[in-house]
């Protein structure tokens, strides 16, 4: 996922074009899920929700489902205005790439139903239904865990980018590593260069360089660049955390837990409410309702193949601190707020 603030310049630019790699498609009949990514789905677990999401919506609703992935800020424009011209039940437009436009397209088309995952357009229009998470709440829970079991009381995150948003995945994770153990100290480094979210490579290049300064568990949240994160740290004994869905498989014994984020349920479940005339509105998930989690709050945590199965005893804290969090006795700190 990429930033877009030249994308409001962009979309009177495009009106004109067709999707990238579609022709320009015919209103179908009946109901009709339009998914536009902001970057091809490919391995990135966060997209692959979204698109599971989608699917699974239109499947319920008797929907056609299609797939518009974007490659860039122009060909996001372009798809959505393939989108609009399609004119299908909803069109779904997944993270913060898609801010700027959601901020004019839906006020120009107040016929059609928008939805945005994992962020707000600013000046929300009736017509755009917007789902958000508090994934600060599931990163301080997996950060919990990191204090709990860090040696070296050192600890690090490669995450995509340095944004507030990315923050996210960062402070609260050394906030949580703190509240338990005092003597935690955290680094973050960030991926950047030209495709943040989808680059290995430059992931485990960061990760080699935390655990070079003593850091024995590093928590990615670099999405398609996770893995580069998990090979860093199997190779120097290290441990680490993945993001979104259960990763652990990935790099069996290496991977405490996972940072999840129920991103296919909450789409799902907005997608049927539009079609059925429910939409508009802010729907927030966090841990109260269920959209964010740890694999350590399951009940098949044994299951899971993450090594924090083997560490009862941080599992028993885990579900304590997120209770405190659902009671109110303990407030995570939002980096988005600012």
């Amino acid at each position: 996922m990429r930033t877009v603030s030249t994308l409001a310049v962009l979309t009177t630019a495009v009106l004109a074009l067709t999707a990238c790699g579609e022709s320009q498609p015919a209103a179908a009949p009946g109901k009709s899920v339009i998914l536009i990514t902001p970057n091809p789905v490919g391995t990135n677990s966060f997209l692959q929700l979204s698109v599971k999401g989608a699917e699974a919506a239109a499947k319920e609703i008797g929907a056609s489902f299609k797939l518009y992935e974007s490659k860039d800020p122009t060909s996001i424009a372009q798809n959505l205005d393939a989108a609009v011209r399609a004119k299908p039940t909803v069109i779904v437009g997944v993270s913060f790439s898609f801010d700027d436009l959601f901020a004019t397209v839906p006020k120009q088309h107040p016929g059609q139903q928008f939805l945005q995952v994992d962020s707000c357009a600013k000046g929300q229009q009736a017509n755009l239904t917007c789902v958000s998470f508090k994934e600060h709440e599931a990163a301080y829970l997996a950060g919990v865990e990191a204090g709990l079991l860090s040696k070296s009381a050192k600890l690090g995150v490669v995450a995509a980018l340095d944004s507030p948003f990315v923050h996210r995945w960062i402070d609260p994770f050394f906030a949580g590593a703190k509240s338990v153990n005092p003597s935690a100290a955290g680094t973050p480094l960030y991926v950047g260069g030209n495709n943040p979210f989808s680059d290995p490579a430059r992931a485990k290049s960061q990760a080699q360089s935390l655990t070079g300064q003593g850091v024995d568990i590093v928590a990615a949240a670099a999405s398609a660049g996770n893995q580069g994160v998990f090979e860093a740290a199997a190779a120097e004994g290290a441990k680490s955390f993945g993001v979104d869905v259960n990763q652990c498989a990935q790099s069996p014994g290496t991977i405490i837990d996972n940072v999840l984020k129920h991103v296919d349920v909450a789409e799902s479940a907005a997608i049927k409410d539009i079609a059925a005339g429910k939409g508009g509105g802010v729907k927030v998930y966090g841990l109260k309702e269920g959209g964010v989690g740890v694999n350590a709050l399951d009940d098949d945590v044994a299951a899971s193949k993450c090594t924090i199965a083997d560490s009862p005893d941080v599992v028993a804290k885990v579900k304590q601190v997120r209770d405190d969090i659902v009671a109110g006795k303990v407030t995570v700190a939002d980096p988005l707020a600012g």
